[in-house]
């Protein structure tokens, strides 16, 4: 595949993903991603077949773009750092991709669209959710052998420190319509490392 046409198909996927996430799937039109994008409509239609195939794309470039920032985050979760320290900082990370906009948006076209296209929910776990948690199961995995935590399954604590640092912000982002202020970013992820090392810390 030629540079102009990976770089045009990065901007169909780009145009598409504003316009379903603005519009909602069933309203968007591929007239408008490609007015959007700045592309011919058969265009699109050469690259990605239908408007269908085109969200199923987009979605799985979001999923994509989300793995990428979210593995960065869990890198800096090493076993020769303070466990409170390094788990403040990888949740602060975590808690910023999961509050930021593109990730809100994303959640919630799943929401709607996940009745009709049960797939959508597959291809994100696939791509993104599964890789993540196993990532963050295998650093913590590290600290235990370190003697910073006390776990026996490191995938099950990955997932338990995941939903006490993500839950709370559902509620209080009222699903992302609601920007959370840095402090209370902060606030959250403090809360939701120092109940985790309740649980899990080796002190």
């Amino acid at each position: 595949m030629t540079r102009g046409r990976i770089d045009k198909r990065q901007a169909i996927l780009d145009a598409a993903f504003t316009v379903f996430a603005r519009d909602g799937y069933r309203t968007a039109s591929v007239d408008t991603v490609a007015a959007t994008a700045g592309v011919a409509k058969h265009t699109i239609y050469n690259h990605f077949g239908d408007k269908q195939s085109l969200f199923r794309a987009a979605v799985s470039a979001l999923a994509d773009d989300a793995l990428t920032r979210n593995l960065a985050a869990v890198e800096s979760l090493r076993p020769d750092r303070d466990p409170a320290e390094a788990l403040t900082e990888v949740g602060r990370k975590l808690a910023e991709c999961y509050c930021d906009e593109k990730s809100w948006a994303l959640r919630r076209l799943l929401h709607a669209e996940l009745a009709s296209m049960p797939e959508l929910q597959d291809i994100v776990r696939e791509r993104a959710t599964d890789k993540v948690n196993d990532a963050l199961a295998d650093r913590l995995a590290r600290l235990a052998l370190a003697g910073h935590l006390r776990i026996t399954d490191p995938a099950v604590a990955a997932e338990q420190f995941g939903a006490l640092l993500t839950a709370p912000f559902d509620a209080r982002s009222r699903l992302g319509t609601r920007k959370i202020p840095a402090k209370e970013l902060a606030d959250v992820t403090q809360n939701a490392v120092q109940t985790f090392l309740r649980a899990f810390g080796n002190q």
